[in-house]
């Protein structure tokens, strides 16, 4: 049996990462929550996600700042990421997509039945490690 696939959730607001969560698990989908980008790249390694959940305003390290360090490195520049954030600026867009964000989303345009659909869509097409 292939193992679950494992998305890194990192979001400094911890409602919305609970219920992300919990939507996830039941979705069969192993979640790791963190909730600063600094925790994010410690974790990248140690957990290894098919797919992350980002923030870009979080403490210590901005979800841009994460952004650009994972592009960079071959480990982890194949991993999806779902942008998920109250900035809905074109120039915010334009800036997370160039750094490889396969989709983003705005917390108050976006239902949690959304960013499960998006986790599943970008799982789904995304190579298994």
């Amino acid at each position: 049996m292939a193992e679950a696939p494992k998305v890194l959730i990192a979001e400094d607001d911890h409602f919305l990462s609970s219920l992300l969560k919990a939507r996830l698990e039941k979705e069969g989908f192993v979640v790791k929550t963190v909730f600063d980008g600094g925790e994010a790249l410690t974790y990248l390694k140690e957990f290894q996600p098919n797919l992350i959940i980002l923030d870009l305003i979080m403490p210590s390290v901005s979800g841009f700042e994460m952004l650009e360090q994972t592009s960079i490195d071959p480990q982890y520049n194949k991993i999806p990421v779902i942008i998920l954030t109250n900035l809905g600026q074109e120039e915010d867009i334009q800036q997370a997509k160039q750094l490889g964000a396969v989709e983003y989303l705005v917390k108050a345009r976006s239902s949690v039945e959304d960013i499960a659909a998006a986790v599943k869509n970008h799982i789904n097409i995304a190579p298994q490690q």
